[in-house]
């Protein structure tokens, strides 16, 4: 069992992601309060294709990967207060679980682990202040960054 950890300042709040791998599935924990929070399941059969960011030369440097459609998502603990944050845990767990089986399948591991995502993130009221959207926009792109820096940091 193997695990890592990384810290990032995202939008003035110390931000916290630690991978953990086990046999059977890959816990990984983004915190924004040192705590676990709501625990998202994400599983997919080892067929289905991931679609890997285009290489065109227009494509952007930063694109992440799209999460397949046939992603299972299943709430293991904790709920979320509104239907807006219940979508953005729902895109967060999906994006970081794609971020994982993709690294999983460059290391040439045979088995697609299921994916369980800890999120403990900042709430946010876009629905009532349309510019906090770009602050989600920006939040969601950085903690993908840390997610893809932990998950590079287990190749070496």
């Amino acid at each position: 069992m193997s695990s890592t950890s990384r810290s990032k300042e995202i939008d003035g709040q110390n931000t916290d992601v630690l991978l953990q791998y086990y046999a059977d599935r890959i816990l990984v924990v983004v915190t924004q309060f040192g705590k676990v929070g709501s625990l998202i399941q994400a599983s997919i059969s080892s067929t289905a294709p991931l679609l890997v960011p285009s290489d065109a030369p227009d494509a952007d440097e930063d694109q992440l990967p799209q999460p397949p459609p046939s992603i299972q998502l299943t709430p293991l603990m904790g709920s979320t207060q509104s239907d807006h944050m219940h979508t953005l845990n729902s895109l967060y767990a999906s994006q970081i679980a794609t971020l994982v089986w993709l690294a999983e399948e460059e290391a040439l591991r045979p088995i697609r682990r299921n994916v369980v995502v800890g999120l403990a993130l900042r709430r946010t009221d876009s629905e009532t202040i349309p510019a906090l959207v770009d602050v989600e926009k920006r939040t969601f792109i950085q903690i993908m960054g840390v997610v893809g820096e932990a998950l590079a940091s287990q190749k070496e």
